[in-house]
């Protein structure tokens, strides 16, 4: 079997191996319910709470602004969905069409409940326009609930204007929240020092454990709850807490905020990936970056090749040892193209042959020009078979 070369990073990272020995102690000895009163729970309870600091230490909240949650996709909900129940006067939803499932299809259903929604306008980059923004919230400020944008878009890497947008929201009065999941844990947050009302952001993104992530909700900001249960997470989400998983986020966020730190560290893998963009463009002449031109995270590489398909491609760079994926990992046994590609205005046909490559802070330079060969080497194969079948 060929060596993996893993370049899927926006889907999952690897777990730290710290985060899986600290798991594995919360699942031996820290197993005891934090909400007990006795020693044993109670020690289990200051494990969480340093975990918890840990995570508002890379972002640079204070604890009690941090949200223990599921994941990514319900610190969305529940930033969005909170918001709408407190204020239920607010009748409007402000979004864009460029958003991961977990707020797009979230806005939408707010929409069939009889909420408003606008979907922002964007340049042909995927960039949101801020003037568009600036002339919504001039018009319905009294009446929007929520502007949600994200901060890194998962299938192309363009990162959002979140300062700016979120002083405008902040001007108007109108509450702003963003879908950092691809950010934290990858560039500086310092969400102290931006407008933003409330951040979602996921664990595995950053080499921790899947199935926990978390809510930043500025101190002042009240959400209404969605998981009712209990008096957990000062009342905002219900339930007992995943310590394992708490604990292992925890130390991710330390691992990250001691990389990112690092400045020579941290710096590294923008170069590999200006390097992978270059080598895959020089072999493969009509390939196209999709969201070229915009400021872009360096963990992202999204490549159409024309004519071709997606799915092959997946499917033969799997069999070359290279993991790399088409959009969402949520929707990838989708064989449609993605519909953030198609808001961006890319041609289906495009879009059809369009693959995410994803880097992380442990992609190596060696791992990098491995597949920078292969990559050319399958897509030259498929359309040699294309010709021949033709």
């Amino acid at each position: 079997m060929a060596r993996m070369l893993y370049l899927d990073n926006n889907a999952t990272t690897r777990p730290a191996d710290s985060v899986v020995e600290i798991m594995q102690r919360a699942l031996t000895d820290l197993w005891q319910n934090p909400s007990s009163i006795h020693r044993a729970g109670q020690r289990v309870r200051q494990q969480v709470e340093l975990a918890r600091e840990q995570v508002a230490q890379l972002i640079g909240a204070r604890d009690r602004e941090i949200v223990f949650t599921s994941g990514g996709t319900e610190a969305a909900n529940l930033a969005i969905l909170g918001t709408a129940a407190m204020l239920p006067d607010r009748r409007v939803v402000v979004s864009s069409k460029l958003e991961h499932s977990a707020v797009r299809e979230t806005v939408e259903g707010l929409g069939r409940d009889g909420r408003e929604t606008i979907w922002l306008p964007h340049g042909p980059g995927g960039v949101i326009d801020l003037d568009a923004l600036r002339n919504v919230l001039h018009e319905r400020a009294a009446d929007i609930a929520i502007v949600s944008i994200m901060w890194v878009n998962n299938e192309t890497g363009v990162v959002q204007p979140v300062r700016e947008i979120g002083a405008l929201c902040r001007e108007h009065g109108v509450r702003f929240h963003t879908d950092a999941v691809q950010w934290v844990g990858k560039a500086g947050t310092a969400v102290h020092d931006q407008p933003v009302d409330l951040l979602s952001f996921s664990a595995h993104k950053f080499h921790g454990p899947k199935g926990i992530g978390g809510l930043y909700v500025r101190h002042g900001v009240r959400i209404g709850k969605r998981t009712i249960g209990g008096p957990q997470e000062r009342e905002r989400r219900g339930g007992t807490e995943n310590v394992p998983g708490i604990l292992g986020m925890g130390e991710a966020a330390r691992l990250a905020l001691q990389w990112l730190r690092d400045e020579q560290a941290a710096a590294a893998p923008a170069a590999l990936h200006d390097r992978f963009e270059r080598a895959l463009l020089d072999a493969v002449p009509d390939a196209v970056v999709n969201g070229a031109g915009a400021d872009r995270m360096w963990t992202t590489s999204n490549i159409a090749f024309p004519h071709l398909e997606a799915e092959s491609i997946l499917l033969l760079l799997s069999e070359r040892g290279v993991c790399a994926a088409a959009g969402a990992a949520c929707s990838s046994g989708s064989l449609e193209p993605s519909p953030v590609l198609l808001a961006m205005g890319v041609p289906e046909d495009r879009a059809h042959g369009s693959v995410r490559f994803s880097l992380s802070r442990e992609t190596t330079g060696e791992a990098i020009d491995q597949a920078a060969e292969i990559i050319p080497a399958a897509i030259a194969r498929l359309r040699g078979t294309m010709t021949t079948a033709s």
